[in-house]
Order: C-alpha cells, then structure tokens, then sequence
C-alpha cells in the first residue's frame, strides 16, 4: 500500500514539476501538447511551449527521478551492507573522487563531456582504492577496515579539490568549478539520460534480483556463511553496483547530499528493515524527493537554487526529526 502511495506521489509531483515554472502552463495546455505528440497531430498553443515541455521539464524532471532513485537505493545497500545506519552513498569515496575528476577536467578546460566522463571514472577508482587497500589491511574486521580507508581516502581527495579550486582561475573556472561542487540538473539533456540511464539500471538490476539476501549480511560474517552464503562474492557485487549508479548520478548532477542518508531511514521507519520491501519504497521516496527539491529550486526565487543546498537544508533537520521519532519509539 505504502509503495502505491508513493508512486502516486511522484507522479503527482511529475505533474507538478511540468506545469509550473518560469513559463506556467495550465494543466489543459499540457495535457494537449503531450496528446498532439503522443498521436502526431498538431495544438494551436505556441511552439515554445513544446520546446519547454519536450527538451527542458521533462528531461529535467526524469534526471530528478532517476538521480534520487539512484542515491536512495545506494544509500539503502551501504547502510544494510556496512550495518551502519549513518552510512551515505560517498562512504567509499566515490563522491569525493567524481568530484575531483570533474574539477581537474574544469580546470584543464575540457568539454561537457569530458567533465562528466572524468567525473565517472574519478568515482569508480576512488572506489577501486578503498576496496583495494582495505583488503590489503590485514588484522582488521574487513567492514570497518573499508570505512576508515574510505574516509582517509575521501579527506585526500578533498584535498586534491581544495587545490585546484587555488589554482584555478578565479573569472572562469573557479565559479564553474563551485557551481559543479553544488550540483545542479539544469544542465542534463537527454543525452546525458540516454547514458546515465543504462549504467543505472545495470546497477539497479543485480540489487533488485539479490534484495533477498540483503538481510543475510545484516548478520555477522560466520553467520552468514553458515547460512551458505558467499559473503565476499556477495559484498563485492553489490559494492560495486551501488558504485556504478552512484557514479553515473553524481557525473551528471554534481554533488547532491543527503538523499541517500535521509531517504532509506525514512523508508525503514515506514516497513520496517526488511530490505525487500524497503528498496523500492527507499527509490520511489527518493525520486519524489529529489523531484520536489528541484521543483522549489526552479520556482522559490528569481534565480535558480543549487539542489544541493536544498537537500542539505530540508535533509537536516528532517533526519534530527527522524531520528528523535525512531528514539522515543525505541524507549516505548
């Protein structure tokens, strides 16, 4: 029921996020331009308006939904996976290394392109070097061995950032650079959807077929395999696809925090923490959220809000609420 109900809400929010705007449409106005599309035919409204709807708003609002999706279901296997409910996306780093392969591309004036092709792959060897110098630290429980390394390798990478912002050029590439760290979804097109997308769903894909065995690893690691689980196998595969749609996301959003620390809490209060029903709840919640955050972004002020802020701003106390709810239930 929980999960109908949040459908119902993103695609009210959907709605929402294509009528309002710069450029209002009423709701009969978009209903004929999506009908005038969907049967070939034509509408007696102004052309522009087919150009806000079809190349701006609904990329726009797929980006949202996809992005917070993403965030919302790797922040849901990181924190069942590490047993840690303070646990986000970026744990492993993965944040932290798009960013800076994003930076360094701004700072060697690369394309768009290029911007969110370093961006990826800055992500996914962040990654590679935590799980690699984890493994390689012996006499450690492996699950805590890889949040300390991925801390330490985050703080160097953030180094890394905090260089090349003094480096760069303070007229040109410095404010890119900032508007990059903010993150922002004004820039996707539908071409960025169209390769975001596929790596997405070949990370979502492998974590919905495996979501039964999610709970397994709740359990300590002998348990586990009593069980006749493989745990590394298993610890590895979802790593790395919760990396792989981390990545993709952040590489054409920039940085968006808090989706997927707030986002899974909020789903196991609702279901409670059996990950099968909480992984889909956690992804349609995420999407709305992340879709209504733009939507305020685009329309709370003259000028466009980072959805960065936003998330960081409404995420904040929303989790401090969250969190004085679970205890006041937990001392019931």
């Amino acid at each position: 029921m929980l999960t109908i109900m949040s459908l119902a809400l993103l695609i009210v929010l959907l709605i929402v996020a294509l009528l309002v705007g710069r450029f209002a449409i009423s709701p009969g106005e978009l209903v004929a331009i999506l009908w005038a599309k969907l049967t070939g035919g034509s509408h007696a409204l102004p052309a522009a308006l087919d150009a806000v709807i079809f190349e701006i708003r609904i990329p726009r609002a797929i980006a949202a939904a996809l992005i917070g999706g993403a965030l919302a279901a790797a922040g849901a296997v990181y924190q069942n996976l590490f047993r840690n409910p303070l646990v986000s996306p970026d744990i492993l780093g993965v944040s932290s290394g798009a960013a800076l392969g994003a930076v360094l591309a701004i700072f060697l004036s690369l394309p768009v392109v290029a911007v969110q092709g370093f961006a990826f792959a800055g992500g996914l060897l962040a990654v590679a070097m935590v799980v690699f110098i984890g493994n390689a630290v012996r006499g450690h429980d492996p699950i805590l061995a890889l949040i300390l390394t991925g801390v330490v390798v985050g703080t160097l990478l953030g180094a890394g950032i905090a260089m090349i912002k003094y480096l760069a050029d303070p007229y040109n590439q410095l404010p890119a650079i900032t508007f990059w760290l903010l993150g922002s979804l004004s820039t996707i097109s539908p071409a960025d959807l169209m390769i975001a997308l596929p790596l997405v769903l070949a990370g979502l894909i492998p974590i919905y077929l495996l979501r039964w065995r999610m709970n397994v690893l709740s359990l300590s690691d002998d348990e586990a395999r009593a069980l006749g689980v493989n745990v590394a196998w298993l610890r590895a595969v979802l790593i790395t696809c919760a990396t792989l749609i981390t990545a993709a996301a952040v590489a054409i959003s920039g940085i968006i925090g808090w989706i997927g620390l707030l986002i899974p809490h909020a789903a196991r209060l609702l279901v409670g923490p059996e990950f099968a029903r909480m992984l889909p709840l956690s992804m349609l919640l995420g999407a709305s959220f992340l879709l209504a955050v733009d939507t305020v972004a685009r329309i709370a002020a003259t000028i466009e809000l980072p959805p960065g802020v936003l998330t960081a701003l409404i995420g904040a106390p929303l989790f401090l609420w969250l969190l004085s709810g679970s205890n006041s239930r937990a001392r019931q």
